[in-house]
């Protein structure tokens, strides 16, 4: 017997809404305007009920084309290489920022020394499906915010200091995984997440009509 939708996770009902979503759209059985504007809502609602009515009269539910190509274009993949591409950032006396888009690497290692360092992961590309953040943090401060949906584990080591971990550490197989390491010594670690709806919204809005463009070459 199915689970009933209100005891579901709101992620995952969320998640296979917008999937059906897309699909539709991309197979023309939604215009333009009511795909936004039901994508919309399903970005913003919270409830199962509301998410639900959004795909009540959609009848096409899944596509193996449509799953590839979501695999392709909305996660990242390994790198065969097995090279993990490692940079620093060192704050001594002083402070700095890593926001906007700019290419995460496999490993970043963060030294902060009586200063400040702010880490920004919400509008950044994942180039390897794990990331190590190493830390450490003297007496100063450390910011890390990270996207939805991200998967976050945060194994640092403090000594008369601490960490604030606001990021849920759910496990998604498809999505990047953030690893926070090292040690904080009278200092503090900040970890939260940035939720960014219109964000979210212009890459899916991207990302279906990609895969409208596919079905139209496909002829399906």
């Amino acid at each position: 017997m199915p689970v009933a939708i209100a005891d579901r996770p709101i992620d995952t009902v969320r998640e296979e809404v917008i999937d059906q979503l897309v699909l539709n759209y991309g197979h023309d059985k939604l215009s333009l305007d009511a795909f936004e504007r039901r994508l919309e809502e399903a970005l913003d609602t919270s409830e199962h009920a509301r998410l639900e009515a959004l795909v009540a009269d959609l009848d096409l539910k899944s596509d193996p084309k449509y799953e590839a190509k979501k695999r392709q274009q909305l996660h990242v993949d390994d790198d065969p290489s097995g090279l993990v591409d490692t940079e620093y950032i060192v704050n001594v006396f002083s402070g700095s920022e890593r926001s906007g888009p700019w290419s995460v690497p496999g490993e970043l290692r963060v030294i902060t020394l009586m200063g400040g360092t702010d880490i920004d992961f919400s509008s950044a590309e994942f180039t390897s499906r794990t990331v190590r953040v190493k830390l450490l943090c003297v007496m100063g401060g450390i910011d890390i915010k990270v996207p939805e949906g991200v998967n976050v584990s945060v194994k640092a080591f403090c000594i008369f200091g601490g960490i604030s971990n606001k990021a849920r550490g759910r496990h998604d197989p498809d999505a990047p995984t953030i690893i926070i390491e090292g040690v904080v010594l009278f200092g503090g670690a900040d970890v939260k997440v940035k939720v960014k709806k219109k964000s979210n919204k212009e890459r899916l809005l991207r990302f279906a009509d990609d895969v409208k463009a596919m079905f139209d070459e496909l002829g399906v």
